[in-house]
């Protein structure tokens, strides 16, 4: 019998402790009995499982969904605090012991976004034995190198040289003293009419997303997020190839991607790739996305895919 799920995240939001790191995980239980694949949703930088929770819920058709925090994001302890660093090889260990931990005897698939793809790529190239337990991999709008993003080389040189020195402990505290304030409010509220997670809303709106900000910038880390960012405008993903199939979803005139660039690293890593394109205004969800906005990203070809046996 098909259950009907809560519209509440808290409802299924449970302590997560793993290598002395605490977090939390969302867990929703199969719909039915027919309905059973195992999914590990993976978010990306600078959100939480509130955020992602109305995706996850239209994952939820096709099986159990499981969403974890990353170390430093979501408000889970960052690395920092076990004396490491959150690079992309740090990160995708976490992963690792996080597959580990709750599916020691269980085959899974993987649905990561943007950044949260990058790390479960280096996963799967990392542990060849878990990616044996691997049915398929999806892309929502994921990355493979550096030079996937449409940037200037001017502009990406700046970006690295800005993330690499914000990365740091003691510059990092002073920003983080800044985002504490009333900064991200007032800058949001300059930039509404251009900024891409607000130009389509009205003012009641605006400021709902404004406060949802307010919240992922105070309890996401910073020092984290930073050293994330450097590892987006550095990474180079291309070293290393894994036989799994990739389902990659890619936003037509995505402003951050070169979708042609991203097809051809990612036929370089993955055994096979399959290129979903779809049409929208935005390259992923609003910060209070509702499920009909976050539908799309899961179109009619991988909802087959993922209902398959």
């Amino acid at each position: 019998m098909a259950y009907k799920i809560s519209n509440n995240p808290a409802d299924y939001i449970e302590p997560l402790n793993i290598n002395r790191l605490e977090g939390r995980v969302l867990r929703l239980p199969a719909p039915s009995a027919r309905r059973n694949r195992e999914i590990l949703l993976l978010y990306g930088s600078h959100s939480s499982l509130e955020r992602m929770f109305s995706l996850a819920a239209e994952l939820n058709r096709y099986g159990p969904v499981t969403l974890p925090d990353w170390p430093g994001f979501g408000g889970m302890d960052s690395l920092f605090k076990i004396g490491k660093k959150p690079d992309i090889d740090t990160m995708a260990d976490y992963l690792a012991a996080f597959i580990k931990l709750r599916y020691r005897r269980r085959r899974l698939t993987i649905v990561g976004m943007s950044y949260g793809f990058t790390v479960a790529t280096r996963m799967v190239q990392r542990y060849p034995d878990l990616a044996d337990k691997v049915d398929f991999v999806v892309s929502i709008v994921g990355f493979a190198r550096h030079d996937d993003f449409k940037i200037k080389r001017r502009n990406l040189f700046f970006l690295r040289l800005g993330s690499n020195v914000l990365r740091q402990r003691l510059p990092v505290l002073f920003v983080s003293a800044l985002v504490k304030g009333p900064t991200i409010s007032a800058t949001y509220n300059v930039l509404a009419k251009k900024h891409v997670k607000m130009k389509d809303a009205d003012t009641a709106e605006r400021q709902r997303r404004i406060e949802f900000e307010k919240i992922l910038w105070r309890i996401n880390d910073l020092r984290t997020y930073f050293y994330t960012m450097h590892s987006m405008f550095t990474m180079d993903l291309c070293d290393k190839q894994t036989p799994l199939t990739v389902y990659h979803v890619a936003v037509q005139n995505d402003q951050y991607f070169d979708n042609k660039l991203v097809e051809q690293h990612l036929a370089v890593i993955y055994g096979s790739v399959a290129v979903i394109d779809i049409r929208l205004d935005a390259h992923m969800p609003t910060i209070v996305a509702t499920p009909k906005e976050v539908a799309p990203f899961i179109p009619n070809k991988l909802r087959r895919i993922l209902a398959a046996a």
